[in-house]
């Protein structure tokens, strides 16, 4: 198989490209500068402009790019965010409609915070749609894939959860405080996160890309959402530290303004239902199973 990726070097994209590469598959990263060997491909997804020949013989793309949310937002911020993910959508999807010869299959990213801030709902990809700002631009970005859909390409919508690593991400902002000793819940703590595993993510990726049954949304999330104040609990015993801190909610929209509150205070509370009803099997369905798994993964690829 031979899979176009965007997104390649971000901690979840490297991470499917090692997965890819391990299962014999040709990686094709695009890359936003001239192609400097025949597997990479030239785009620039501001401009919704790629090098559309080089796509030819493309099985399957993989479309992971995006602006970081980890940041904070002013009015410059949230259209790098928007546009980042909705531009180069478009502009891969518009492509691969254009082959003569088109893939298979395309996974494109989404996220959970399409539905928005929903208190302890339990929610699935039946569940109705937010229209705060995360909730548009995941709408908008999903819809960026009618044209590969219209074509007649199976579109997969990877609605993607916290994703879990201590090489990245929100885990990896999170294991330095704890470690020292000072973490603590956020907010009131009742807000819910839906997680997964990197290996679980990279695994679900595989799996999707290789069942035809399976188009449109799909939660990328492990069968166990947790509370912020469960996750603290549970990182804290597997670090074997205390966690008696608490950050309050009025200190985190102070610090990190709107992100805070459609982010870290955001209760979310997910069920992966139409990957279970595929039959794919979680490796690491609760948190600290997780949670001990990637941390033990992560020192043995640094060689500890």
């Amino acid at each position: 198989m031979t899979v176009a990726i965007t997104g390649s070097t971000g901690l979840i994209g490297s991470a499917v490209v090692r997965a890819l590469t391990q299962f014999g598959a040709v990686v094709r990263p695009l890359v936003r500068r001239p192609a400097q060997n025949e597997n990479e491909i030239s785009w620039d997804p501001e401009h919704e402009t790629l090098d559309v020949a080089r796509l030819q013989g493309v099985d399957a793309v993989i479309n992971l790019a995006g602006e970081s949310l980890a940041q904070r937002w002013s009015d410059t911020v949230k259209r790098r965010i928007r546009d980042s993910r909705v531009k180069g959508t478009a502009a891969l999807s518009r492509a691969i409609a254009s082959l003569a010869i088109k893939p298979r299959v395309m996974l494109s990213g989404s996220a959970m915070g399409i539905y928005g801030l929903r208190g302890d709902e339990t929610l699935d990809e039946s569940s109705t749609l937010a229209n705060d700002f995360l909730a548009g631009v995941a709408t908008e970005w999903e819809a960026a894939t009618k044209p590969a859909i219209d074509a007649g390409i199976r579109v997969v919508l990877l609605r993607t959860g916290l994703v879990l690593s201590p090489d990245g991400g929100a885990l990896e902002k999170l294991l330095t405080p704890f470690r020292l000793g000072v973490g603590g819940r956020l907010g009131d703590g009742k807000q819910w996160s839906s997680w997964i595993a990197l290996t679980d993510y990279v695994n679900a990726v595989i799996f999707l890309l290789g069942d035809t049954s399976i188009a449109g949304p799909v939660n990328l999330v492990a069968p166990n959402p947790v509370t912020n104040e469960e996750f603290t609990r549970v990182l804290a015993r597997v670090l074997r530290r205390p966690a008696f801190f608490h950050v309050p909610r009025a200190a985190l929209t102070l610090t990190m303004g709107e992100m805070a509150e459609a982010t870290v205070l955001a209760s979310q509370r997910i069920r992966p239902r139409r990957l279970l009803e595929a039959g794919f099997n979680f490796s690491l369905p609760t948190l600290e199973a997780a949670l001990r798994a990637e941390l033990t993964r992560s020192e043995r690829s640094d060689g500890h």
